[in-house]
């Protein structure tokens, strides 16, 4: 059985080695192996993860195996402090949302993004919208499409070392 619960900051390292082995898979055929290792370091280092978490407001939520305790999956929020441009509604920012590849198929991606509506829903205390960015050549845009994402636009952001970023920017209302 797998629970959905939220991280603490000793499921940081356990999200570290899941990023490891979920992110290279992911990109591979996406992005070239120096902007993955740049991306990895500057997203998914301890220290980075410590920094989002105690510094930044990220919130992660982890997808649990009771039996044995290991790291399934993971997904992190954040608020953005202004409103969404469109709605006028609080905004929220869906960082990340990863699934162990050996675990794909099982829905927990959708548990995950269904737990970090909730958890929205329950740190906001009403309406709001959340946001993410997914590279417009990652599979998982099919994904986010089903679950009732709509793109609402693009970009091309530079992340630095001449490395960028190439996204839709998808939106859902949280009620």
């Amino acid at each position: 059985m797998v629970i959905v619960r939220k991280a603490t900051l000793v499921d940081l390292r356990p999200i570290h080695d899941l990023a490891w082995k979920v992110f290279p898979a992911t990109y591979r055929e996406i992005l070239s192996p120096e902007q993955s290792d740049f991306m990895m370091e500057w997203m998914y280092s301890i220290p980075s993860l410590t920094a989002q978490v105690l510094e930044e407001g990220h919130r992660y939520l982890v997808a649990e195996h009771a039996e044995d305790g290991t790291i399934a999956g993971y997904v992190s929020v954040q608020p953005e402090n202004r409103q969404d441009d469109a709605s006028g509604l609080p905004l929220w920012h869906l960082q990340k949302i990863y699934v162990d590849p050996d675990e794909q198929g099982e829905h927990l991606g959708r548990r995950l993004f269904e737990a970090a509506l909730a958890y929205v829903r329950e740190l906001q205390g009403g309406p709001a919208m959340i946001h993410l960015n997914v590279n417009r050549h990652n599979r998982a845009l099919g994904f986010y499409e089903h679950i009732g994402m709509e793109r609402v636009g693009q970009g091309d952001f530079d992340i630095g070392h001449g490395f960028y970023m190439n996204d839709y920017i998808m939106a859902k209302r949280v009620d």
